[in-house]
């Protein structure tokens, strides 16, 4: 079961809107689940399910709710208007949105065991970003389109991460994906931060509701996702 909450952001009473899951036991640690460009899609609400059934707190925040949007719908035309509105993003507000999300999780009474953050391609880079400003106990990228133009600016995650790219990237090549691999496991890295690439996969490989879906690299992809969730930030 989901249910829709608002997020606090200081800012003349302004609320972040979000979407909240909870495990069957009501309590665990928590996870930040940031979304691709495309919004809070069902495919997101669907990740969100299934960490709750790992015995997650989950919030999804709306990212886009500054442009007034949700989730951009399926179809044909959902790539072109989810780069329209990430052209139109205000990327530091952003950010703040997800620290702000982060710290807000953290704070309710059903969250113990600490807080991790998930993102998938957008999501992947500003949960990066997110993870080393906001201090999360935990981290996992999947295909972080913008982490080339985030490694060398920002702080590295200090905390342990995992990360997911496919080897046949339309968006990210080779060498952007060695130094992300570079900068994500050298000085000021966890030692238990992971790197995990995927032959045959393109960018978004794990959204089955896209063109570019690779069903058997998610599969391998999503349980290395809960098993080192569960290893980082064990549920009772």
């Amino acid at each position: 079961m989901s249910e829709r909450v608002q997020v606090p952001l200081g800012e003349d009473s302004a609320t972040l809107p979000a979407v909240l899951w909870r495990p069957e036991s009501g309590r665990g640690p928590g996870i930040v689940l940031l979304q691709e460009i495309f919004g809070l899609s069902p495919y997101i609400h669907r990740r969100a399910a299934d960490l709750a059934a790992a015995g997650y707190v989950v919030v999804a925040p709306q990212i886009f709710w500054r442009l007034g949007v949700d989730a951009v719908p399926d179809g044909p035309g959902m790539l072109e208007a989810g780069v329209d509105l990430v052209t139109r993003l205000d990327w530091p507000a952003a950010v703040a949105d997800g620290c702000a999300t982060l710290s807000w999780l953290r704070a309710r009474d059903e969250v113990v065991g600490g807080v991790g953050v998930v993102g998938f391609c957008f999501g992947g880079a500003l949960g990066y970003q997110v993870a080393a400003q906001a201090g999360a106990d935990a981290l996992v990228s999947y295909y972080g389109s913008a982490l080339p133009m985030l490694v060398d600016t920002v702080p590295v995650v200090s905390a342990p991460s995992q990360h997911h790219f496919g080897e046949a990237d339309s968006y990210l090549d080779t060498a952007a994906v060695a130094r992300i691999r570079e900068v994500v496991l050298g000085p000021g890295a966890s030692g238990a931060t992971e790197f995990h690439t995927y032959p045959g996969a393109d960018h978004a490989f794990d959204n089955a509701d896209f063109v570019l879906h690779d069903a058997a690299a998610s599969a391998v992809a999503w349980p290395r996702t809960v098993d080192f969730l569960h290893r980082l930030l064990p549920v009772g």
